[in-house]
């Protein structure tokens, strides 16, 4: 199926799921279509046998969409850009320091432990995984995702402090941690561990790595070099669309160059090695923050928000529903499901000490709103970018299809029950008046 058949019937049931969500569930638009798609995948699946041709159509169908790439190389530069185009600078900047723990070591710390905890867990399901291996799921399911957050955290009317911690670690420990992916798939494929056949993403991985001396080394040159690079290349990309934008008053042509800003930039990053996910992220800031006020004029800015918000709704919706019916290239098995459930509770309590850490540390200089940690930790919610991750591993890896089933099983669990439950946690947390009350600096 070519790209537009699968865009047209893509484009079609997402619509179809977002009127049935709208006009029967009510749920927020993302999770409705995601869980309806789900169980339309449960259905076919079910009646496999009665109805083989619709089931083997639709099985088909989803098996021909490249999920990793359409996410990866497609969608995620324009969710990334427009989800840090409404975020304040300024308030980042108060944040600014448990955003950054939290978005690179707090990666790290989780992705650690979720690694290590399932090199000695994977035995008990009948699984033998070498250590690099398990270290490399840990870096899957460690990114929290601002694509399944950012609506529901709004929702929730969460004081703006907590919003911009939230919002601000999921936007760039995207980046970082498919920085983290990346390495520890470099090393995993290039120590002789099973698998070969390497995606582009592994390949990426294996690039780099071939320029890395060894370990802990070669992942810290990695870091440095796509990290790094990717917030340069956001920061001139940045800069040359301010200027552009200031120079001109036209909505058609400005709103044309943040458009160009997102493909050709982000494209260009992945050509050069370097953190398309961080561009993003540091451009989207840039033209939100210094763009809006200083190079735009009212007609401008209305029409770039209304643009930028509609792709993100779009592009929202097919993402969701694209999770939701993933569930037809799995390969389910009872040991696979009961490890995924258990990932969740792992990925849970890691979530909790990468938060605790850095929150205990800053709590000597400065305040943090009641249960911080608690909704920090309960809004840590995986999706799109985990599944991915997932599918981008080696396609003869003997842990690839383990790999997808936990993930899925996580990334289900954490925008359907997490997602769901994320404003009654925050509301029952933080009282009206402790909304009202700034942090320090």
């Amino acid at each position: 199926m070519n790209f537009l058949d699968a865009s047209a019937v893509l484009l079609t049931l997402a619509a179809l799921f977002a009127y049935l969500n709208h006009r029967f569930i009510k749920l927020p638009t993302a999770i409705g279509i995601m869980l309806i798609g789900l169980f339309f995948s449960i259905l076919f699946i079910l009646l496999g046998d009665t109805l083989p041709v619709i089931s083997a159509a639709a099985d088909h169908f989803v098996e021909g969409i490249d999920f990793d790439t359409t996410l990866m190389q497609g969608m995620l530069s324009y969710l990334l850009f427009a989800g840090a185009l409404h975020v304040n600078l300024n308030d980042l900047r108060d944040q600014k320091g448990l955003v950054a723990i939290l978005a690179s070591l707090g990666v790290v710390l989780s992705t650690f432990l979720v690694g290590g905890a399932f090199y000695f867990l994977f035995p008990l399901f009948g699984y033998q995984v070498p250590f690099i291996w398990c270290l490399v799921f840990g870096s899957i399911v460690s990114p929290t995702d601002p694509v399944a957050v950012l609506g529901i955290l709004k929702s929730a009317k969460a004081p703006k402090s907590l919003e911009t911690k939230i919002t601000g670690e999921s936007l760039f420990n995207d980046g970082v941690g498919v920085v983290v992916y990346l390495a520890l798939l470099g090393l995993a494929v290039s120590s002789g561990g099973h698998g070969t056949e390497v995606h582009e993403v592994a390949g990426e991985a294996a690039h780099h790595d071939d320029h890395g001396s060894s370990g802990a080394l070669g992942i810290a040159k990695l870091f440095l070099v796509e990290a790094g690079g990717g917030i340069l290349w956001g920061g001139l990309l940045g800069f040359i669309s301010y200027y552009l934008l200031r120079s001109i008053d036209s909505y058609q042509v400005e709103v044309l160059i943040t458009l160009a800003l997102v493909t050709g930039g982000y494209r260009a990053a992945s050509a050069m090695h370097i953190s398309g996910p961080l561009a993003m992220v540091v451009a989207g800031l840039m033209i939100g923050n210094h763009g809006r006020l200083l190079a735009m004029s009212d007609v401008t800015r209305a029409h770039l928000d209304k643009f930028w918000e509609l792709v993100d709704e779009v592009l929202n919706a097919v993402l969701f529903l694209l999770i939701g019916l993933e569930l037809f290239v799995l390969k389910l098995s009872a040991p696979a499901v009961t490890a995924g459930l258990v990932a969740i509770l792992i990925g849970l309590c890691a979530r909790f000490l990468a938060v605790s850490l850095p929150v205990n540390i800053l709590k000597r200089t400065r305040d943090f709103s009641p249960g911080v940690i608690r909704i920090l930790t309960w809004g840590g919610i995986r999706g799109g970018i985990s599944v991915a991750l997932a599918l981008g591993l080696p396609k003869d890896s003997d842990y690839r299809e383990l790999f997808l089933v936990m993930t899925y099983v996580v990334v289900i669990f954490s925008i359907a029950v997490q997602g769901l439950t994320l404003g009654p946690v925050v509301r029952k947390l933080v009282t009206s008046k402790q909304n009202e009350e700034p942090e320090k600096a």
